[in-house]
């Protein structure tokens, strides 16, 4: 029976034996299985924008809510231009407000070309702000196919720009 038992215990860790070595010879003799496996890297990208907002007509509409229209040109690593819809929720608390956004954004991203979506989620919670601009999954057209991340806005001196943390799927 102890026999019976060691016999077993030899032939099964040989099996594993078999399947890790020949797992570890597949990988160092196709090097395709590694890079597969290879996760996109960060990137980083900044510069400037311009943006006008233009405020659209409300039939009638609470004069709390609000809708505009939005019209961006980008410089520095993105160099383009965007077009897109916003709406906003306004409190009688001053500095309480919200909004979100959706803009499309055409031209290249350090030197890439084609288009994706942002989408934005603001809070104004009695002066202190929040906000959330990513990527829209799926967004990115021809050499953008893949792209995900989140932009950064910053408005200093009434100058805004823009930091960009994104990665861009390897297309095969």
């Amino acid at each position: 029976m102890k026999n019976l038992l060691r016999f077993r215990t030899v032939v099964i860790t040989g099996i594993w034996l078999c399947f890790a070595i020949g797992f570890q010879t597949s990988a160092q003799t196709h090097p395709d299985a590694l890079a597969a496996k290879k996760e996109p890297v960060m990137t980083h990208a900044s510069g400037t924008f311009e943006v006008k907002l233009t405020p659209q007509t409300s039939d009638g509409q609470d004069a709390t809510l609000g809708r505009m229209s939005i019209d961006k040109q980008f410089h520095g690593d993105i160099e383009g231009t965007s077009k897109g819809e916003m709406l906003t929720g306004m409190t009688s608390v001053k500095g309480s407000a919200g909004y979100v956004a959706m803009e499309k954004v055409s031209g290249t991203l350090q030197g890439k070309h084609g288009t994706f979506i942002l989408q934005h989620t603001g809070t104004m919670d009695r002066g202190a702000p929040q906000l959330s601009v990513t990527v829209v999954p799926d967004s990115g057209t021809e050499e953008l196919v893949g792209l995900s991340g989140k932009l950064t806005i910053k408005i200093a001196d009434g100058k805004h720009s823009y930091e960009f943390e994104y990665t861009l799927a390897e297309q095969h």
